[in-house]
């Protein structure tokens, strides 16, 4: 039977998603806790994969059970508590939806959303999640209109880790701005701050592609590089010519859509 996962996930403990030598990931520590409690060797694709330390709010990865074994013979609220009280504290499984035997995970995802959180405000509250940038102000505005640019069906090989094994760097952007969200008064210094949110919404991403997006329009946002740059960064089609990359532990995937109901 055909069973998608939804799944929640710190990923500071793990080198990524995806299974690799003498690294712990998210995939290895599911497929050890799905094995273990079904009694079989359990394979789990994700809806793609995340780079090391970035998390997850509502990832999908699909599973084969054989009917044989279907959940153990145990409610599914039942082995949802058991496979909790397996896995890490870093890994929250809240969902497992029986769905039909064509279903993937990832080559049906029409869309993934990330968020990237900053502040520029220190607190002791906001480490592991946000990051923090030493500067006085960003200029959203401009930092916006550059991030228009991303629109669209572009080639985004200069937002690209070098060394990927893509076979397209080609990704329709649906959306990509940013926003201010307050913070609350016990967690900002002096009752002051503000998060800086950047959220974009594409049919696929390229490996570093969202970190490499926020690094360079933060380059316009510190007034490094005008709006326009951004366009002309794409067209080079090199790495070298974007900005940096900026640390995982701040960007969430938090949204994967389907053409069909995940329930």
């Amino acid at each position: 039977m055909k069973y998608f996962i939804k799944l929640s996930y710190d990923g500071g403990p793990f080198s990524g998603w995806q299974i690799q030598k003498n690294a712990p990931s998210i995939q290895e520590e599911l497929q050890k806790a799905f094995s273990l409690l079904l009694g079989e060797d359990i394979e789990i694709t994700g809806c793609g994969r995340t780079d090391s330390g970035v998390n997850a709010v509502g990832y999908i990865a699909h599973t084969e059970i054989s009917s044989n074994t279907a959940l153990g013979g145990k409610s599914k609220q039942q082995f949802l508590y058991k496979l909790n009280a397996i896995l890490p504290k870093s890994i929250k499984v809240f969902g497992l939806y029986k769905m039909h035997p064509q279903a993937h995970a990832r080559f049906d995802a029409t869309s993934r959303t990330y968020k990237y959180f900053l502040t520029t405000v220190p607190s002791p509250f906001d480490g592991p999640y946000t990051w923090y940038l030493k500067c006085r102000e960003l200029d959203i505005e401009a930092m916006n209109k550059a991030a228009s640019y991303f629109i669209g069906t572009r080639d985004f090989t200069s937002l690209q880790k070098l060394g990927s094994d893509v076979t397209s760097p080609v990704c329709t952007v649906t959306e990509a701005y940013w926003k201010k969200a307050p913070l609350p008064s016990p967690f900002a210094r002096e009752n002051k701050g503000c998060r800086y949110v950047f959220t974009v919404t594409a049919n696929r991403f390229l490996r570093n592609m969202v970190r490499a997006m926020v690094g360079s329009l933060l380059e316009v946002g510190l007034h490094k590089k005008d709006p326009e740059w951004i366009e002309q960064m794409l067209k080079a089609k090199d790495r070298c010519a974007a900005g940096a990359s900026v640390p995982g532990n701040a960007l969430f995937l938090c949204d994967v859509k389907y053409p069909y109901p995940v329930r």
